[in-house]
């Protein structure tokens, strides 16, 4: 088994889960979205979010604005809408839930 893939795959089942709750804290820069994954050491590339974003905005659960930069061009900036904000709270259910149960498996 290819433990390095493994992980990969971890991190890829939870990044939706990750980049909804660091928009439910405020508004966010696709990079800044990026900054705070990896500071968390949940790598992620532009190629992998912006899709996602994509995704995720096209399902209503995010919405974006765009602000003038003071260093180029205008920056969207990406929010959750309340359609989000439901949806990340059964997010946050599921995933209690899921690690009681691996803690449960594990422990015995």
């Amino acid at each position: 088994m290819d433990l390095e893939n493994t992980k990969a795959q971890m991190r890829k089942g939870i990044l939706e889960y990750c980049i909804l709750s660091v928009l439910s804290r405020s508004s966010c820069y696709a990079s800044d979205i990026i900054k705070e994954l990896k500071e968390a050491r949940v790598i992620v590339v532009e190629g992998t979010l912006y899709p996602l974003l994509t995704r995720q905005k096209n399902a209503g659960l995010l919405s974006y604005r765009w602000e003038e930069s003071p260093q180029g061009p205008p920056r969207k900036y990406y929010e959750l809408t309340d359609t989000g904000k439901q949806y990340l709270t059964e997010l946050d259910r599921s995933w209690k839930d899921l690690v009681e149960s691996v803690d449960l498996i594990r422990s015995r």
